[in-house]
């Protein structure tokens, strides 16, 4: 039963980050991405093309740290022992 309870909660954790570093990473992206809004169409595409890299970078990488330890905590908490 241990086995399988270090499974679940592993699981749990790299499922979690792993979706949570999707996310954030998108949010974090329209986030950044709002900077190049007012420029014209040109320098709009180039700015959004200099501004991707990072902010997917920053945003995933927060994700997948927030998303791991929620996840190992949600994990923790299905599979503890009932006393």
């Amino acid at each position: 039963m241990t086995k399988n309870k270090i499974l679940i909660c592993t699981f749990l954790a790299l499922a979690s980050g792993f979706f949570g570093s999707y996310i954030n990473g998108q949010i974090t992206l329209m986030l950044h991405s709002q900077k190049c809004q007012n420029q014209p169409w040109g320098f709009k595409e180039i700015c959004n093309t200099w501004v991707a890299p990072g902010a997917m970078w920053q945003g995933s990488t927060r994700g997948l740290w927030t998303g791991t330890v929620l996840g190992a905590f949600v994990g923790g908490l299905i599979t503890r022992q009932q006393r």
